[in-house]
């Protein structure tokens, strides 16, 4: 043994999960990326576990399966026997690992609302002194700071306060905001051999239980845009699957701006999630379509929203998972157009990518 130093054998770090809350862990992954399909996840961690040996003599898939059953995450399907549907437990457990595995590595603080740069009366105290001002609270006064500033003025034999002895302190105004997610849901977001939803449904997922949790009074509306574009709840996300869609931008952007000028927040915002170009437009009962390139008329009807966003204070963030530089070119231009933000981000940065824009926009009125 050297001076000053004490040499033990090494144990490595043991697992200390059951085997339940192992296959738990890889389970939740596999309904995702199934779109909630219990019985192709069940087969899908069946083979891998042919594969890796994730259970052992003691604890099968089968007795899994059974405490699955027992914990209430999975129910026997009514309308099909033999197979089962996930339960609300289930759904709410994938809001929450989502969120811990993108933004697990945040400090936790309390419930919160988003500050604007203004002061006066408003909900939080700050730290912020100013001269007293007619409409200021009572509680408002910083006594020990006027007091001070009585015996200065007066001195300490004939003590007695006046206004302009006060001292009041600063109040953060709150303000709410109102998020509109799009999520693309065109059937290029599976081509090419990567799957880009099971991504992009992670992040809804984890930004729905963030706003939840942290900032009860923001909203958050999701939408995904294909032909069409519809509304969806947070509990449909795990379910979300692409279709044999185009792309159709423009109907998102129509039914996003829809649903903020009803919301009453002073901040309303707008995030993008897309790999591709717009190609699609509905005129009356037809479609109008074109995959190759970039459609001139797609195009201008679609930047042509962007404008009517920034008229009305709506900027759009778009977070584009393609690296093509002429759908780049497009994106700058509709980023200059509303005057919004652009990132170009692999599939493993989306999420602390989306946060940080989240956050950062929670500190200011648009």
């Amino acid at each position: 043994m050297a001076a000053g130093y004490r040499f033990t054998d090494y144990i490595p770090p043991q697992d200390d999960k059951t085997g339940f809350e192992s296959l738990l862990q890889i389970f939740m992954q596999l309904i995702t990326i199934t779109s909630g399909d219990v019985g192709e996840a069940l087969s899908w961690l069946s083979s891998l576990d042919k594969q890796y040996n994730l259970t052992n003599n003691e604890y099968g898939i089968g007795n899994f399966i059974e405490d699955l059953k027992a914990k209430g995450y999975i129910d026997e399907n009514e309308q099909q026997k033999g197979s089962f549907e996930l339960t609300s437990k289930s759904e709410i457990n994938l809001r929450r690992s989502a969120l811990e595995e993108i933004f697990g590595k945040l400090k936790k603080s309390g419930k919160g609302n988003h500050t604007t740069p203004h002061t006066g009366q408003g909900d939080e105290a700050s730290t912020d002194r100013r001269e007293f001002q007619f409409g200021d609270t009572l509680e408002q006064i910083a006594m020990t700071d006027s007091i001070r500033n009585a015996q200065l003025n007066h001195g300490l034999g004939d003590f007695f306060l006046t206004e302009n002895d006060l001292e009041v302190t600063e109040r953060e105004h709150k303000s709410q905001t109102s998020t509109v997610l799009m999520i693309d849901i065109s059937h290029s977001m599976i081509l090419y051999g990567e799957d880009r939803i099971t991504p992009a449904k992670k992040v809804a997922m984890a930004l729905a239980e963030l706003i939840t949790q942290k900032y009860p009074k923001d909203t958050l509306d999701i939408i995904v845009f294909g032909n069409d574009a519809w509304q969806i709840t947070i509990k449909d996300l795990p379910y979300l699957q692409v279709g044999p869609y185009h792309t159709n931008t423009v109907a998102g952007l129509e039914l996003a701006m829809d649903i903020l000028r009803k919301r009453k927040a002073a901040n309303k915002q707008i995030f993008m999630i897309t790999d591709g170009k717009p190609t699609c437009l509905k005129e009356g009962i037809r479609y109008y379509k074109n995959s190759f390139g970039l459609d001139r008329k797609v195009v201008n009807k679609t930047l042509t929203l962007a404008a009517q966003c920034r008229r009305i204070k709506i900027p759009i963030t778009t977070f584009m998972i393609a690296s093509d530089p002429y759908l780049k070119q497009f994106v700058d231009e509709f980023t200059k157009v509303n005057n919004g933000k652009a990132y170009y981000s692999s599939l493993k940065g989306l999420g602390h990518l989306i946060f940080e824009d989240y956050s950062r926009n929670r500190r200011k009125t648009f």
